[in-house]
Formats: C-alpha cells, structure tokens, sequence
C-alpha cells in the first residue's frame, strides 16, 4: 500500500498547508479532465484519497500511529452513497454557499416596575457579529474576488471511483482544494480574516411592551449575528428581569401596597393624595376603616400585556396605634371610651388577612 506523504510528495513533517498546496499542483496534473488517461486516474484517485486522510488531524494522527491504513475506504464509499452520503444523487448537488445564516442571540434586561406599567422603549447594548465594513461580507481583500476552484472546476464536488463487492462505484465527495464552495480566496480580507463578519458591540432600540413579568421573553426576528459570508442574521431573544421596588408589588396586572393610617384618621376618615407609580392617587379613606381593609383603586394598575386594560391598584390598609400619649390625650380617649361604652375584649373566629394570603401563595410558589 501506497504511503500517502509519498503519493503526495512530502515529508511527514509537512504542514497542512503544505498538503494542500502539494494536492492541488498534484490535481491539477491529474484531473480527469486535463489528463483522461487511465493511469492519470488511478493516481488522481490516491492522490484525493491521501488527500482526504491528511488533511483531516484526527485521520492524520490515527495514519501517522499506524491505524486507519486499511484500504476499507471503499467499502465505506459504498455505505455512504447508500445512506445518504454522495453520489447518485444522494447527496448536495453542486457548490454551496459561504453564506450561512447567523447564531441566535441571547441577553438578560432588568426593568423597573415603572417601566412596566405601560412598557417602554430602552436601548440595550449587546457583542455580537455583523458584517464586515471593508468587504461588506465578500470575504476577499477589497478589490478583488474568489477565484473558481482549479480542481473541481467549480463545481465543489468531486469524483471518485472505488472498488467493491459490487464492482465499481462513482461517488461524489466535496472537493477537498476548495472545501465544497467552487471557489478559492486568494485574497482573505485582513480585517475578518476572511470570514465575512467581524465582532463588535452594537446598540439596539428595544420596544418593551407593558405588562411584561420576570422570565418573560422577546423575539427579535433578525437581532442576532450576522451568519458568516455575510449570511442572514440569526434571532435575538430578550428575556426580562422586573427588579424589586421598595413600596410597590404586583398580583398579576394588580400593583399592591400598604398605607399606614392614624387611630383618628381611621376613626373620622380622611381625604389624601399619595405619589404613585404613574403619578399622584387620591385616596378616599371611609370612616370606620380597619386594619386589613383594602381599599381598592380602578384601573391604576398595570396595563394588560398586549392590551389596554390595566389592573388595579390595592392599598391594604395598616391602623397604627400611638405608644406614647399626653396626660391630656389619655383623659381625652377615656372620655371617648366612657361614652362609646365598647364592649369587653373577646374571642372570635380567626380571620386570614390579605397581606397573609399574599405570603402564603409566595410559599406555595416557592
């Protein structure tokens, strides 16, 4: 058996692209359709096939430590253009493309309960790859262009004929000297190293619908990197964080809050305007109010993701009892008690206060 450093002509110290070069001046001696002759063939078909398995580091490695000699290549010919591999048909048919689509993206964006409310527009910023400035994803050296394969003649496939049980059979293999494309760049672009694209940071307009929840995710149809060669951009997802804020929470599209009332205001009732999310709320507390009480605000919650419908806003209230009273204040509150004439302390039947069903849902979540 032929060794294939010898059929190529170099040293087993040679570098690969030092193979490459020695396959394609090689092929192009040898191709069938420069040189027909039977014995050309023959060579041509060692010449790939030490080609293929020295090009490839893993094949190499394996050939260079003594396994992956046996000449059973053919028979895994004969597998591969039964099962899906080339020839017959089987397989891609002509040159493929240096463009490919993109690598979807993802990035994580917190946003406040205020943004929320109604959504907003953010700008966010993001690593990615787009295309690249100077050869506007040719991949070649600003004036110039691929080159078609010598070897393949552009078609990015390659013949190869093998021996079997069968007798003989023509595959198509992609081409080994153009990888596939039909096309060689002899003159990559220096500033994507002929890839097409280069990575940069890039800043995105982000129109942030209302209503949105921690986990929620967007997708940017074409936010995401430009595919190599120029290819179509891949997708952007977004997924949000909604950060914690020091008053405010939410029950679905319900915004919930607490507010602290004095014994008389809760007594007599009070009128009071209190900042909130979106602006200032009236309050109108009923005389009589207990600790416990919601009261209930329409429509100052947030608005419905894709909708126009907003929550409410839910302010259960806290009736605060003074520890320190005046001489004067405390004959005050006996005199209000003596004419109340209040009824003793006694039990009752224990009832579960809204903030409690609140923490008991978060534990069950939890």
């Amino acid at each position: 058996m032929a060794d294939h450093y010898e059929t190529l002509g170099v040293t087993r110290e040679a570098t690969p692209e030092e193979i490459k070069k020695a396959y394609r001046r090689l092929a192009r001696e040898l191709h069938p359709d420069v040189n027909p002759s039977e014995e050309a063939s023959e060579r041509f078909k060692g010449v790939t096939h030490a080609y293929d398995v020295l090009s490839d580091p893993e094949q190499r490695q394996r050939y260079d430590m003594g396994g992956g000699q046996s000449d059973m290549g053919g028979f895994g010919d004969i597998f591969e253009t039964f099962f899906g591999g080339g020839g017959f048909g089987g397989g891609q048919r002509g040159p493929r493309s240096r463009a490919e689509r993109g690598d979807d993206a993802m990035i994580r964006v917190d946003v406040s309960l205020e943004e929320v409310i109604f959504g907003v527009q953010r700008e966010v910023t993001i690593n990615t790859a787009v295309l690249c400035g100077a050869c506007q994803g040719s991949c070649c050296q600003p004036g110039t262009q691929p080159v078609t394969c010598d070897v393949c003649n552009g078609q990015g496939q390659v013949q190869r004929q093998v021996r079997s049980l069968f007798g003989n059979v023509v595959t198509m293999h992609p081409c080994g000297s153009c990888h596939g494309y039909g096309t060689v760049i002899e003159h990559p672009c220096v500033e994507c190293a002929g890839k097409g694209r280069v990575r940069e940071r890039r800043t995105l307009p982000v129109d942030i619908p209302s209503g949105i929840d921690t986990g929620t995710r967007m997708q940017m149809r074409g936010g995401g990197e430009v595919g190599p060669g120029g290819g179509p951009n891949g997708d952007l997802f977004i997924e949000f964080r909604v950060t914690h804020h020091d008053i405010f929470s939410r029950d679905g599209n319900d915004l919930l809050c607490t507010m602290q009332l004095s014994m008389t205001d809760a007594i007599l009732g009070v009128e009071s305007t209190v900042p909130g999310l979106d602006g200032d709320i009236k309050v109108e507390v009923e005389a009589g109010i207990q600790s416990g009480d919601i009261i209930t605000i329409r429509a100052r919650g947030i608005q419905g993701l894709r909708s126009t419908n907003r929550g409410d806003l839910k302010i259960a209230v806290q009736v605060a009892t003074p520890e320190k009273l005046s001489n004067r204040e405390k004959d005050l509150v006996r005199q209000l008690a003596a004419l109340r004439k209040d009824e003793a302390p006694h039990l009752g039947e224990f009832q579960q206060s809204f903030f409690g069903k609140i923490r008991d849902r978060f534990f069950r979540q939890g």
